[in-house]
This record gives structure tokens, C-alpha cells and sequence, in this order.
């Protein structure tokens, strides 16, 4: 079974900061991770790429969120994390962990994989 754990966060102020991670987690067979991500879905909206990074740590964001927030991996751990900085309340959604893992069974499968879900909350 493949699950993907997430933690963190919560309501933040304006202009404040949060962290996110989320790790990969398999168990009775081998495994990869490729690539890894963020997204984040409003009540009403579609879910939206906020950042994704790949194997080789090759990195992909949203316009909203260049320069603010930072994604990262440790591929030793299976976990891929997301910095946010000068959080506003146009940030505030639901932020899903998302990852394509391959499973090395009888045969190879590869699969995207979501997380449950974390409310991050920006406001005064």
C-alpha cells in the first residue's frame, strides 16, 4: 500500500510563514519516488500546481508563488517539502502532497499518489 503522510499547516498571519511535508510511504514492496509536489484547491475552484520538483531536484512553480515559497526533497527519506513565505490570505486552500511512485512488483507500475489534505489558513 502507498501512502503519502502530510504535516503542517495551520492559520498563519499575513506576511507570515508555514512549512509543509509530506512523506512517501510504501510497504511490502520496492519503490521510487519521481517526481514530487504541491497543489492546493479553494472550495469552488479547480486544484491548481503550486510547485513540483523532480528526481534530480529539478524545480517548477506557480507564478503566484515564485520567490515566496521554496519546494524541496530528501530522496533518502522519501519526503518532499514546501517553505512558504509572505503568506496572504489568497494563499489560503487546502494543500494536497502529490507524488508519482513507481512499484516494483511482478512488474514495474508507476502512479500519482495524493496525500489527505492540510488546511492552511491565512489571516489576521
Amino acid at each position: 500500500q502507498v501512502q503519502l503522510v502530510e504535516s503542517g499547516g495551520g492559520l498563519v498571519q499575513p506576511g507570515g510563514s508555514l512549512g509543509l511535508s509530506c512523506a512517501v510511504s510504501v510497504s511490502g514492496i520496492s519503490f521510487s519516488v519521481n517526481a514530487m509536489g504541491w497543489y492546493r484547491q479553494v472550495v469552488g475552484k479547480q486544484r491548481e500546481l503550486v510547485a513540483s520538483i523532480s528526481s534530480d531536484r529539478s524545480t517548477n512553480y506557480a507564478d503566484s508563488v515564485k520567490g515566496r515559497f521554496t519546494i524541496s526533497r530528501d530522496n533518502a527519506k522519501h519526503t518532499v517539502l514546501l517553505q512558504m513565505h509572505k503568506l496572504n490570505p489568497v494563499d489560503t486552500a487546502v494543500y494536497y502532497c502529490n507524488a508519482r511512485v513507481q512499484l516494483f512488483g511482478t512488474e514495474s507500475k508507476t502512479n500519482d499518489y495524493w496525500g489527505q489534505g492540510t488546511q492552511v489558513t491565512v489571516a489576521s
